[in-house]
């Protein structure tokens, strides 16, 4: 049967019918529906406050910032914003939609600036050019049995916690965070399970556990579309790529601004986990689930922390993890050139915070969400925090930026080296088990579920 012919039957086999008074349709402004939902998702691009911590975000604003972090230009971008910004306090939201529209398709045609510095670096567009650019470590076998589950479970739990302690702190500087809360050594409220980064990792391993060692990045995003509600920034854009039919990685890459942003780089260490001891297979996972939302630099902050977390199974010494994976991330590369930086501030202060300033300093023009300040955040936690679980945690808290996937995927490391017992009892009493999450066909679950799923597929890629 052709397409027209079914939607010939359909048409033929149609009733008229109506019911008197049923005059309400799914447009009224009471009746709910899409209408109500494009003109607060719209309202969302000009303004949102991140749950948890209240933070201010502007996606509108903030493509035109990702962008020309890119090296573009976008004709008469802050004449747009401006305007877009009177409209919104103004509540036109006819004129907001329009003025919406506008600022996409500026970014869309923005203009290459050949003398932006961004364009001197070396672009890695396929795994086969990083492979080719470092020399992987030999894998360490890592046996999948009880001591493993005992290790990954101490890992989603840490992550857990790390995304319950960041959610209220984020988007913020460190100085910002000091000043209200003094040093956050605690939970600042009740904390929760929910979190949005951990939906990707969710439906990244139900694709791993259908398609095993042949699983593709088109099979992972085909469960972000049937599990993931809604995206931020480059997932947002990626969901919406996919759903119109556009596959990695042309769905990271197509009008996406935020493809360097945080988003590839917040789900990392889940490829760490289910490729424990094989940094190089996990950095290969990473690159190809990164392409999903994300490109070039975006993908190699995956590609990074799925790498230190497949260390983390056989090596304990934080500091050497991390300078070992700085090393297999390409100079060239600008977020080579991030990493490296953080790592020498390291080297040259004596306390945690002033190795962040330089770093919070040299990387000012990029927002809260992008990978590279929070890269440099991690690094200086991690180095400072000396694979303490609350020292760590407590400088990640410091830096400020979005602090909730950056102390998410640092915790995940910390917990696989030190297991339950190095992390303290106040910090996993609110969870016990339980687990709560955005994920469709996934939202109550159980922590040691996760873990034996995650057990599962390692089994599967052995």
């Amino acid at each position: 049967m052709k397409a027209w012919e079914k939607e010939l039957e359909v048409l033929r086999a149609g009733v008229p019918c109506y019911e008197e008074d049923d005059n309400e349709t799914i447009w009224e402004e009471d009746a709910g529906g899409p209408e109500q939902a494009h003109d607060a998702l719209t309202r969302m691009y000009w303004h949102s406050q991140v749950p948890g911590s209240r933070a201010h975000e502007s996606i509108c604003t903030a493509s035109i910032q990702a962008i020309e972090n890119r090296g573009y230009i976008v004709d008469k971008g802050m004449e747009l914003i401006e305007e877009g910004m009177k409209i919104y306090e103004e509540g036109d939201i006819v004129k907001l939609h329009r003025i919406t529209q506008d600022v996409f398709n500026a970014v869309y045609h923005a203009r290459k600036n050949n003398e932006d510095p961004y364009w001197n670096q070396t672009f890695y567009e396929t795994f086969r050019d990083l492979e080719a650019a470092v020399e992987y470590p030999e894998a360490v076998d890592i046996p999948i049995d009880e001591e493993y589950e005992k290790k990954t479970y101490a890992g989603w739990l840490s992550q857990i916690i790390g995304g319950a302690y960041g959610t209220c702190i984020e988007g913020y500087t460190g100085e910002a965070i000091k000043k209200r809360y003094g040093e956050v050594d605690r939970y600042i409220r009740k904390p929760n399970t929910y979190n949005d980064d951990i939906t990707y990792e969710i439906a990244l391993l139900f694709a791993y556990e259908m398609y095993g060692k042949n699983t593709s990045a088109k099979d992972i995003a085909r469960e972000w579309v049937a599990r993931v509600p809604m995206g931020w920034s480059a997932e947002d854009f990626a969901l919406r790529n996919l759903k119109a039919g556009i596959l990695p990685p042309l769905s990271g890459s197509f009008h996406n601004p935020f493809n360097e942003w945080i988003g590839a780089q917040m789900r990392g260490v889940v490829l760490g986990q289910i490729y424990p001891g094989d940094v190089k297979s996990a950095a290969r996972a990473a690159f190809m689930d990164a392409s999903i939302s994300h490109e070039h630099n975006g993908i190699l902050g995956e590609v990074f922390n799925a790498m230190m977390t497949a260390m983390a199974y056989y090596e304990s010494d934080i500091r050497k993890i991390v300078k070992t994976c700085i090393d297999l991330i390409p100079a060239d590369s600008e977020y080579g050139s991030v990493i490296r930086f953080a790592y020498e501030q390291c080297l040259m202060h004596e306390d945690y915070y002033s190795a962040w300033l330089p770093c919070e300093e040299k990387y000012k023009k990029y927002n809260w969400i992008h990978a590279y300040p929070n890269a440099a955040a991690e690094i200086v936690a991690l180095y400072f925090g000396e694979g303490d679980f609350v020292k760590t945690l407590t400088y990640c808290g410091g830096c400020g930026q979005d602090v909730d996937c950056n102390a998410a995927q640092i915790l995940t490391i910390i917990g696989i080296i030190n297991g339950m017992e190095g992390i303290p009892e106040y910090w996993r009493a609110p969870f016990g088990d339980d687990l709560d999450t955005y994920v469709r066909g996934y939202k109550k679950a159980k922590i040691s579920d996760l873990t034996k799923l995650t057990a599962r597929v390692a089994q599967l890629l052995k």
